[in-house]
């Protein structure tokens, strides 16, 4: 008659740990105030690119500035409490688009609307000639940053929404 083989807890096979699921999700720490000295640290919305942005007060117009690696975008500070306004009047999710300025931007997009003649600025928030496209990606973040607005983080096709 065989023995039967004894298995001591060490040989027993052992069960993947279980991986713990995160606590409800906190609200995102602000890093900066959005001052030159202290700007806000922010991502685009694919998560692919870091940047800082902070209001510039002192420029004329007074501006949103957007700094890449070595390339400063601004656009028009009014951008923020205009692009918010124009998000409460839609009342639904809008997709961000982010075109450079010599493409096209979608029609329909943040990006679009950002450089329409139909704008509360008739045409582009972007203040730098060669630099004004590119809003749907940099100005959507700083609207998430402030509460005002809520931003999907896709690989692609993002979009937003008012808060």
């Amino acid at each position: 008659m065989a023995k039967a083989k004894k298995t001591s807890k060490k040989t027993a096979a052992k069960k993947p740990a279980k991986k713990s699921k995160p606590a409800a999700k906190t609200a995102k720490k602000k890093q900066g105030d959005g001052t030159p000295g202290s700007p806000w640290q922010l991502t685009t919305p694919p998560g692919s690119s870091t940047f800082i942005g902070y209001r510039d007060e002192s420029a004329d117009p007074p501006a949103l500035v957007c700094k890449v690696g070595s390339t400063t975008l601004a656009y028009q500070l009014r951008c923020i409490a205009d692009l918010h306004a124009m998000l409460v009047a839609h009342g639904d999710w809008m997709p961000l688009g982010g075109a450079d300025e010599q493409k096209p931007a979608a029609d329909g997009t943040v990006e679009a609307w950002g450089r329409s003649p139909s704008n509360p600025v008739g045409g582009w928030y972007g203040t730098k000639n060669g630099f004004r496209g590119r809003f749907g990606v940099y100005v959507p973040p700083v609207l998430e940053q402030l509460g005002l607005a809520e931003v999907t983080h896709d690989a692609k096709n993002n979009k937003m929404r008012a808060r």
